[in-house]
């Protein structure tokens, strides 16, 4: 399937950079959005398309990125909500912790939704991917307020898919494991980049792995095919999981990795 008008947040490196330059070697016309407006400017002067910086987690600067593809491109395809963040900490994280994670893990996704959902019902429909991560289908260790964003970011896409689909609205869930990206190397989290490096993809190999998803309108986009085997032991044996999850902690509490 060819998208001709798209929206990627969090487009200035990793996973939203990779996705911007595929969906614009296919012919697409993109925005490309991300927080860094030096970054924003150089991927879009790289593909030809329109940099529009702005931080993903306040509604004004979303309903201005969405006012801007209408603007610019006369709509938008396909929005890739991709920006997220990555910080370590248990319960003890900071409330300011939190709240960044919630804001940018979460209320971006819920900012988009509101701004894009009334022009694609009035114009016959639309396609959201959002970049939730395995972690939300399973957990990360070392890193609870990301892992729990990212458990809220699922439910979110899954009540819209289960709201929308009927009017045209597809939605999916994009959840990598790792990936070679500044997130991953430098997260400042030693148990989350352990349990990560062995399989880590690189962002272009998850664009293309998207691209071929969008051919289709799977829920899950899985690059890492045995995510799909973990979550399903997860859901049927939940005490299980749980008790490997714990083995792996307990390792990481042995060796000092924090």
């Amino acid at each position: 399937m060819s998208f001709q008008r798209v929206v990627v947040t969090g487009a200035g490196g990793g996973i939203g950079a990779a996705l911007a330059r595929r969906f614009a070697a296919e012919g697409a016309q993109v925005i490309v959005n991300d927080l860094d407006p030096v970054a924003a400017a150089a991927v879009a002067a790289e593909i030809g398309g329109h940099a529009v910086p702005g931080d993903a987690g306040n509604e004004a600067d979303v309903r201005l990125l969405v006012d801007t593809a209408w603007e610019k491109l006369g709509g938008c395809d396909l929005f890739c909500a991709n920006a997220g963040m990555l910080s370590p900490g248990s319960a003890d994280a900071d409330d300011a912790a939190w709240e960044r994670a919630w804001q940018v893990n979460v209320m971006s996704h819920v900012y988009v939704a509101r701004a894009v959902l009334p022009r694609w019902l009035e114009n016959g429909g639309g396609r959201l991917l959002f970049t939730v991560s395995a972690a939300g289908l399973l957990t990360l260790l070392g890193s609870a307020p990301y892992s729990v964003t990212k458990h809220a970011a699922l439910s979110f896409a899954e009540w819209l898919r289960a709201t929308y689909a009927h009017r045209g609205i597809t939605v999916q869930a994009l959840c990598p494991q790792g990936v070679r990206t500044d997130m991953m190397t430098s997260g400042g989290d030693s148990a989350s980049s352990a349990q990560l490096a062995a399989t880590a993809m690189d962002p272009a190999e998850v664009a293309d792995f998207v691209s071929r998803a969008l051919e289709g309108d799977s829920f899950l986009v899985l690059p890492h095919p045995e995510v799909a085997d973990y979550y399903q032991r997860r859901a049927t044996d939940p005490d299980r999981w749980l008790a490997g999850m714990n083995k792996i902690q307990r390792g990481f509490d042995a060796a000092g990795i924090a």
